[in-house]
């Protein structure tokens, strides 16, 4: 059963679950097996600054108005009902509910001029999620794939030790998070449990309770004595067990590595630590995904729906806001006590801003001409505010930079060249970036 927050639907009315029902999500049908056919990394010559992203997803497209851009001086009917706070850096000022990001402010770095051209959620969620525009109108309700998205590449190109996925998502996969002509063996693992439940684990890496450890082992037996029988030959086709073979053994050693069971088990973790996090689900996911690239997972994505604020904005932020921004504020604060900050990027965002005049029911509408990107660690520079939009927020007027700089910032800081070029299965070459230039005020 889908819990209450993977039932939130965007305005065009369609649920995750919609979505996947359109054949897409045969991605992930593969099961755990799929997610280890990952090669090895790829050899790179570019500096990596970080070795893990934290990539926070804030689905349906935030303002920026009432986080990271907030406008004093404009009119009541643009500003809206939030005052401007004070941040521990002189002269930078967020909406009043970020309090506690903005007492940490000297960590974090706050583009506030990214600004493309596509003005609803399926075409706006790829263009920043892969940094490729789609290549067709695209409606406000699709689950599109046109280019690999951020993940799958990293995953791809990356890898993780221990037998553990290089690639997760939780609660679900983003509309636009899959790998494409990758594979699915590059999509991610997805974690959908909530983590406050005292019973949650993670599925497929501890046996069920049914089956014992002896009972696991003689099936293990089995099967490898079937696998002393004749193989097909098929030189053309070969053999579909060969070929699943690798696959299946990968899966096992999740199942029986410790590294996998100690990264998974967060009732570890010491209580005042999960109490920091805050006992929301967002919260023990941001803990859960400290635990993973502590782990040695390069990339993790955190999806939070429910910010399509088309009406009540204000009530909504209210209730929304301060566990969400208080999460994320105890997860940059845990990395840098532990020493890890400095080698994981932490990134909030969605996939626009919001239009700058509240509209007749209280919320703000889609508006791709501006939004802002939080980022912090992987060598990011704090305490700075790169580009800005105009006096009232309706467009990026200053240091104006694309989904593109975006994607390869994050790219370049993994020490993954974005100049490169793919190949899909048919040989066609593919630019994994067509601007390959980072932000570069966060290159450090």
């Amino acid at each position: 059963m889908l819990n209450k927050r993977m039932r939130i639907r965007n305005c065009e009315g369609a649920t995750r679950r919609d979505c996947l029902q359109l054949g897409l999500g045969t991605l992930l049908a593969g099961g755990l097996s799929g997610v280890f056919r990952a090669q090895a990394a790829s050899a790179t010559n570019l500096r990596r600054q970080a070795d893990a992203c934290i990539l926070i997803w804030m689905d349906g497209g935030p303002s920026h108005y009432e986080t990271f851009d907030p406008k004093p001086e404009a009119p009541v009917e643009i500003r809206g009902d939030f005052r401007s706070i004070a941040t521990q850096t002189p002269g930078i000022q967020f909406s009043q509910l970020m309090t506690n990001l903005a007492s940490i402010s000297n960590h974090l770095a706050i583009v506030r001029s990214i600004r493309h051209d596509q003005g609803n959620h399926g075409a706006g969620n790829h263009y920043m999620m892969t940094g490729a525009p789609p290549r067709i109108p695209v409606g406000c309700g699709a689950f599109v794939s046109f280019h690999p998205s951020l993940g799958s590449v990293v995953a791809q190109q990356l890898g993780a030790p221990d037998g553990i996925p290089p690639y997760f998502s939780m609660p679900s996969m983003s509309r636009s998070g899959g790998p494409n002509f990758l594979g699915a063996k590059y999509a991610p693992f997805v974690v959908p449990d909530n983590p406050t439940s005292n019973s949650f684990r993670v599925r497929d890496v501890t046996l069920p309770s049914s089956i014992s450890e002896s009972r696991f082992s003689s099936r293990q037996e089995i099967r490898a004595n079937i696998d002393h029988l004749m193989r097909i030959t098929d030189p053309v086709a070969g053999d579909p067990a060969l070929l699943s073979d690798e696959f299946t053994d990968k899966s096992l050693q999740l199942i029986r590595s410790p590294q996998a069971q100690a990264a998974f088990d967060i009732h570890r973790e010491d209580e005042k630590t999960r109490d920091a996090y805050g006992r929301t689900s967002f919260g023990q996911r941001a803990l859960l995904a400290r635990r993973l690239v502590a782990a040695g997972v390069p990339f993790v994505t955190l999806y939070e729906g429910g910010w399509d604020h088309h009406e009540d904005l204000f009530k909504r932020f209210e209730e929304k806001v301060p566990p969400f921004e208080s999460a994320i504020a105890a997860l940059i604060r845990d990395l840098d006590d532990r020493g890890m900050l400095e080698r994981t990027l932490v990134i909030a965002l969605g996939e626009f801003g919001r239009t700058p005049k509240i509209n007749e029911r209280g919320g703000r509408d889609h508006w791709s001409n501006a939004m802002s990107v939080m980022f912090a660690g992987g060598g990011t520079p704090g305490g700075q505010i790169v580009g800005a939009t105009d006096r009232q927020g309706y467009a990026a007027v200053d240091r104006i930079l694309s989904p593109e700089n975006f994607v390869s910032t994050i790219y370049r800081k993994l020490g993954i060249d974005p100049n490169q070029i793919l190949y899909t299965p048919q040989g066609r070459p593919a630019h994994l970036v067509s601007d390959g230039n980072p932000i570069s005020e966060l290159m450090g």
